[in-house]
């Protein structure tokens, strides 16, 4: 049995079952179909015990998601772009359009095991499992781990907000400002987003377009998307918050994990892993700006 997230429920938390509240503050599972399926299987423990899917949560209360697994998923044999790696944890690049884990064969889940052995640590998971979420439509940097106190650990730096994580994005319009912060709760919790704009350009059928830094303070589900296009500017190829006729089509979701820096848990190394804004962003704004320009003359 491993301890693969822990939390503790702050103040103000009250009147929520554990099914509707879990799923939204555990990385590794970020469905509350997925948390109630974890739940069934005696998954989650409260205060030490085991509890059930109507448990109502309380203030105060530690909360520990299990791994419970024994077998290896079925390997998925997709080679993945390993920026980082020692014998406790790795970063890897998540390409767009595959979900982290789940019940599917094509998960990331399923493609580590095909890209990893196990550690040669004394406490080595018997597969590499990923400590966070990325949704299936964003591309980027995501953390895994190789051992068990790592896993443990990596989970409490997400859990505690002590790993800084910055996403590039192309939205619609403009922000009212070139810095701030958005603030709106999201499904009742407390959720916190900086935001710089790093570029602006013009376009025909949006107006503008923003190349914007992102870097959310807090977990919830889809923050950004739902932050962004509650300011009246949401991300590029956002099926679910656009603005309806202004989806683009088989272009993909215009969001990266770019950028991720946090104290190693075991070594205490700082480590600072970045990447280079994808090149389809800047690609597709120049373009929309030289259009602008041409319709203009």
């Amino acid at each position: 049995m491993i301890i693969r997230e822990t939390h503790i429920v702050p103040k103000g938390i009250h009147a929520i079952r554990l099914q509707d509240y879990a799923y939204q503050v555990f990385q590794s599972i970020p469905t509350k179909k997925g948390m109630k399926k974890a739940i069934k299987r005696g998954e989650m423990r409260v205060n030490g015990q085991v509890a059930g899917t109507g448990h109502w949560v309380q203030a105060g209360q530690c909360i520990d998601l299990l791994d419970l697994e024994q077998h290896p998923p079925k390997a998925y044999p997709l080679d993945l772009e390993i920026l980082y790696q020692d014998d406790y944890l790795a970063i890897i690049y998540k390409p767009a359009g595959i979900v982290v884990s789940g019940n599917q064969y094509r998960t990331i889940q399923n493609a580590l095991v095909h890209n990893f052995s196990p550690s040669p640590l004394v406490d080595a998971l018997k597969w590499v499992r990923p400590v966070h979420r990325l949704d299936a439509p964003t591309k980027g940097l995501l953390v895994v781990a190789k051992t068990v106190s790592a896993l443990s650990t990596l989970g409490q730096l997400f859990a505690q907000r002590k790993v800084q994580k910055y996403y590039h994005a192309v939205v619609i319009g403009k922000l009212p400002s070139s810095s701030g912060r958005f603030t709106q709760a999201i499904d009742g919790l407390t959720a916190f987003t900086d935001y710089e704009v790093l570029e602006v350009m013009p376009s025909i059928k949006n107006q503008f377009l923003s190349l914007v830094q992102l870097s959310p303070h807090t977990g919830r589900t889809h923050q950004l998307r739902i932050h962004l296009a509650q300011a009246g500017c949401p991300i590029l190829g956002d099926s679910l918050y656009g603005q309806e006729g202004m989806i683009l089509k088989g272009k993909g979701l215009f969001l990266a994990a770019v950028r991720l820096k946090f104290r190693h848990p075991i070594t205490q190394q700082n480590l600072d892993i970045s990447i280079e804004t994808p090149r389809k962003f800047g690609v597709f704004m120049k373009r929309e700006a030289r259009n602008h320009s041409e319709h203009k003359a």
